[in-house]
């Protein structure tokens, strides 16, 4: 009965969002850039709540904390997960700005406050209509779960870990292309790497 009652006032105010950002819609068309509106911020928050089956929120992460597995926790992020999040987990990236809704901090009660559980579904089932993927395999994995525990670690984050993280960030050409030009440039200078110059003809 109770889940009922929770079912239909849940439609209820997606109903009155979708009336509202209708009458938004006319006026200002559907655009990614725009902050959501509070209301639509806590009826996602309520849908993500729903969407987590309650067993999966009380699971608990088989891994703990060691300097080997935070370090491959580190890089799978900076590899697969700071292009929106950034390294950080700020959320302060391009594209994490300009999604609908927008990356969010997680280093903020928000994300922190979830569980392992809520943290680990996440990340491996996505959420629908936000630009968050699922991640893995469709059975569990392991990787996920040391995710988790690398996310708790993001208020902790030292300069360091960070630039560290930043060589492991995926390139695109045009930026592997300046590095190789840089490290050639740099090399030059080098002794014994320097580049021959051209034997000078003498014409008799």
């Amino acid at each position: 009965m109770r889940k009922t009652r929770v079912l239909l006032l849940l439609a209820l105010v997606v109903v009155i969002v979708v009336i509202a950002g209708s009458v938004v819609a006319v006026h200002h068309g559907f655009r990614a850039r725009d902050q959501p509106s509070a209301l639509e911020t806590y009826v996602a928050r309520i849908v993500r709540g729903l969407a987590v089956p309650s067993r999966a929120k009380n699971e608990k992460n088989q891994f703990t904390a060691s300097p080997e597995l935070m370090a491959e926790a580190r890089a799978h992020f900076a590899d697969h997960c700071a292009l929106c999040h950034a390294n950080n987990g700020s959320g302060n990236t391009q594209i994490g700005q300009n999604l609908y809704p927008k990356a969010p901090d997680m280093r903020l009660p928000p994300t922190q406050n979830l569980t392992d559980g809520e943290l680990y579904y996440t990340i491996h089932n996505g959420i629908r209509l936000t630009g968050m993927p699922a991640w893995g395999p469709e059975k569990e994995d392991e990787d996920s779960w040391k995710l988790v525990l690398f996310i708790r670690h993001l208020p902790q984050l030292t300069a360091a870990e960070e630039r560290e993280m930043e060589a492991l960030n995926p390139k695109g050409p045009g930026e592997k292309q300046e590095e190789l030009e840089e490290e050639q440039f740099l090399n030059e200078g080098q002794p014994g790497n320097l580049v021959p110059k051209p034997p000078t003809r003498h014409d008799h």
